[in-house]
């Protein structure tokens, strides 16, 4: 899963991010609204973690912004004003939850799960293609019901294709969504061919059905056996 922090507050944020990376997610922040406006315009996530007092502007604006281009992102509202009024503002600008400063990491974790299994696939807790089940809250991958261990880059692409199947996937979008948006500035994308040419092997050993293809000069697409 990949997050922006939108938090202004250097120790919080640093502490998010932290709690957030050990629980396996790709995890970006931004420390104004300028900073975040930007990211949020040239990249795409999965949860925005959103304070609405920042010091150049209101998050506020920011969600509102979100769900006027309708973009996918769950938000949750982080914020030091617990009242009412903010609370109800927030959710019907489209917010997803609230949640009210101090607030203890495995709570954030815990919402974070939450909102992400509501939007998941019309709340679907797993996926399923061929024989390969894949569950993102245990991290386990099963083929025709035996675990295939994966590492955690190699889980995290086979997780993306998962909920994908069928798609193209540039791997340029496949390195922003699965390392962070630090990958534009990279010089070529071997990493991204190295963890999926193991995962193919991965996958072929353990007689799983599906296939991980490449497309010539654009990147990848998952391809689910014949009924």
């Amino acid at each position: 899963m990949k997050i922006l922090i939108v938090e202004d507050e250097p120790s919080l944020r640093e502490l998010m991010q932290r709690a957030l990376e050990r629980e396996r997610c790709v995890v970006e922040t931004a420390d104004c609204y300028a900073a975040a406006d930007r990211k949020l315009a040239d990249y795409a996530y999965d949860c925005v973690l959103l304070d609405i007092m920042l010091p150049d502007g209101s998050g506020l604006r920011l969600l509102e912004r979100l769900k006027a281009e309708d973009k996918r992102e769950n938000v949750i509202i982080i914020s030091a004003r617990d009242s009412l009024e903010d609370k109800v503002h927030g959710l019907e600008l489209g917010a997803d939850d609230y949640l009210a400063k101090p607030f203890h990491m495995m709570e954030l974790t815990a919402r974070i799960r939450s909102v992400a299994r509501r939007s998941r696939a019309g709340g679907r807790r797993t996926f399923e293609l061929g024989n390969v089940r894949l569950d993102p809250e245990s991290c386990r991958v099963e083929v025709a019901g035996t675990e295939m261990p994966l590492l955690r880059k190699e889980f995290d692409i086979l997780a993306y294709f998962m909920q994908r199947p069928g798609h193209l996937v540039d791997k340029a979008v496949l390195a922003e969504a699965v390392w962070g948006d630090h990958v534009d500035q990279a010089d070529n994308f071997h990493f991204v061919y190295a963890q999926v040419k193991n995962l193919r092997r991965r996958l072929a050993e353990a007689g799983a059905d599906i296939e991980l293809k490449s497309v010539y000069g654009f990147g990848y697409k998952l391809i689910a056996p014949e009924p």
